[in-house]
């Protein structure tokens, strides 16, 4: 029997010490929190999307960074087997739109509970509020870990500490510092699906949600993101779906080379849109432009699109020229906006960066460096898009990483 430490009690460090547990080995899960799976509670606004109902195939067209390095860990755990897991675990799961999984209860709490209650059916040794703060090596192997109180001798060691997102829940990069000091390459972090800021002054339209709108960047001559669906503004600029999908895109190249536009109206052609602006113009002529607008974009949103174009929200419809009536138009349909920065690690839902994949054996989540080492989670340079695919990769490479030792 094997001695094996799993540092991080996450979602992707409980899948590992379960499924170590699961094989009869002795397993001790170390938490500097006090309680579990702290992230787990905030995902899904706290109903927890934990996985996504689809094939590895369609799974891994998701992932953004590390698609080919997790084929063997999403066929060896997919999103069916974690699902077959949580509900032969006693969790109930429901699956929504764009085959997002929940628990029936809509409660990210249930999720946790029954990681835990998986990891105590399988032996494990949980213990909270115990702070790793090292990771013992003789030659290439692993010995201990060194935990503030004492040294605990080991077989194997599972690093499942998470990346740098939501620091508040404990992902404070610990486990980069132990990568690097066992002689790993980390690959800079940065936050990834999360919103982004414009220079333009977005704040009339704080809070305007837009459903149906295409969002677009473009580098140079390449067209880097285009893509339809639902758009949020808020006083720093913009969020929601496309935004943080979009932020997943960029988050690695040099932004003031990035320009983006959107689309408010991608169902109608230029053509189509200039003659309903020539029926709104006339049958509101008398009134002002700030009013004849709302018939194509909530109010917060029109400023926008006046300052683009150069026309005068005070300005009577009948006064507007036909060269101010094409500017509209461009504006409504490609609205320009400059991004500044990504929002911080405080609002990422994901980090992108981490151990450097090429270290790390994809059959098992093994160092190449260091014998009875082991990563997994959002700790390692993979992340994928919204709807439960980071969880997944998360419980599959844990899983991969609790089953290999």
């Amino acid at each position: 029997m094997k001695t094996v430490i799993v540092v991080g009690g996450g979602a992707s460090g409980l899948m590992a010490a379960a499924a170590a547990g699961a094989k009869g080995e002795r397993v001790i899960l170390l938490e500097k929190n006090e309680k579990l799976g702290k992230k787990i509670y905030i995902t899904g606004k706290g109903r927890c999307n934990l996985t996504n109902d689809c094939p590895p195939d369609d799974f891994l067209q998701n992932v953004i960074h590390g698609e080919k390095f997790l084929i063997r860990a999403i066929r060896r755990f997919s999103p069916a087997d974690t699902m077959q897991f949580f509900s032969s675990n006693g969790l109930a799961l429901k699956v929504e739109r764009g085959n997002r999984v929940f628990p029936v209860s809509d409660h990210a709490s249930d999720v946790t509970k029954t990681l835990e209650r998986a990891c105590r059916r399988s032996g494990v040794d949980i213990r909270l509020n115990e702070r790793v703060t090292g990771i013992l090596t003789e030659g290439d192997a692993v010995t201990a870990v060194q935990t503030q109180k004492e040294a605990i001798p080991c077989d194997a060691v599972i690093v499942a500490t998470g990346g740098l997102s939501y620091p508040s829940t404990g992902s404070t990069g610990d486990g980069y510092l132990f990568a690097q000091k066992a002689g790993h390459t980390v690959v800079p972090c940065t936050p990834s699906l999360v919103g982004i800021e414009t220079a333009q002054n977005t704040g009339t339209a704080q809070g305007v949600s837009l459903k149906n709108v295409c969002l677009s960047a473009v580098r140079g001559k390449k067209t880097l993101f285009s893509e339809q669906g639902e758009l949020l503004f808020t006083h720093y600029g913009i969020s929601g779906p496309l935004a943080l999908s979009l932020s997943a895109h960029i988050n690695r190249l040099p932004i003031d080379e990035i320009a983006l536009s959107l689309d408010f109206k991608p169902a109608l052609d230029e053509e189509t849109l200039d003659k309903r602006l020539l029926r709104d113009l006339a049958d509101r002529k008398n009134e002002q432009m700030k009013n004849v607008m709302r018939g194509l974009l909530p109010a917060g949103a029109i400023p926008l699109v006046l300052t683009a174009a150069c026309v005068s929200k005070e300005k009577q419809a009948n006064a507007v020229t036909k060269e101010e009536r094409r500017r509209i138009a461009v504006a409504l349909k490609a609205l320009p906006l400059t991004p500044v920065r990504l929002r911080g690690f405080e609002e990422a839902v994901v980090t992108s960066g981490g151990v450097s994949l090429a270290e790390i054996d994809p059959s098992t989540m093994q160092s190449k460096k260091v014998r009875g080492l082991y990563f997994c989670g959002e700790l390692l340079d993979c992340d994928a898009f919204t709807g439960g695919f980071n969880l997944q990769i998360a419980f599959s490479t844990g899983h991969l990483a609790g089953s290999s030792v």
